[in-house]
């Protein structure tokens, strides 16, 4: 996981972030090859979304939103392996945000979720839709608490907008 703020697409600590998080989850996934004699598939990128003032994040102003961005370990990747990555990482690459990763287990309770197809900008009616079934099952949510929560199916660099899936997640009580 990383933490940050300001989730404008030119924003290099955001960019940074997202290479960082690959740069590790492929390193350690080479290592458990190696090491471990197991292979797997590095998973998706997943994003928690908020703001200060949740105002903020449903007019889109970006550069005020907070975030954490991450990418799911399978159990037999250690702390150990993450730190070995994390070094072997440092060494081949001058990436500011690699110091800022860590590693943390996240657990987020119930929830509900749609899959979006299209632009990350062309989300809204989705989350609205998940936001009136959380209110009609007679919940609620605080989206500082209960943040929001996206899972990028595909690759943003070789897919076509029209063509991303991202499923959108709210988590409630």
């Amino acid at each position: 996981m990383i933490n940050g703020s300001d989730a404008r697409a030119d924003s290099e600590d955001f960019q940074q972030a997202i290479q960082a998080l690959f740069a590790v989850s492929f390193k350690a996934k080479f290592l458990a090859k190696k090491k471990l004699e197991k292979d797997y598939i590095v998973m998706p990128l997943e994003g928690l979304w908020w703001a200060e003032d949740m105002d903020d994040f449903a007019n889109n102003k970006k550069e005020n939103w907070k975030w954490t961005l991450m990418i799911m370990q399978p159990d037999f990747i250690s702390r150990y392996f993450i730190e070995e990555a994390m070094q072997a990482a440092k060494a081949k690459e001058n990436n500011p945000a690699l110091a800022k990763l860590h590693l943390e287990t996240y657990e987020e309770g119930p929830c509900a979720q749609i899959m979006h197809t299209g632009p990350y900008n062309e989300e809204h009616d989705n989350i609205l839709k998940i936001h009136n079934l959380i209110k009609e099952l007679g919940r609620t949510f605080d989206g500082q608490v209960q943040k929001h929560h996206e899972i990028y199916l595909s690759d943003f660099r070789k897919t076509a907008p029209e063509k991303l899936k991202t499923v959108i997640r709210q988590p409630y009580v």
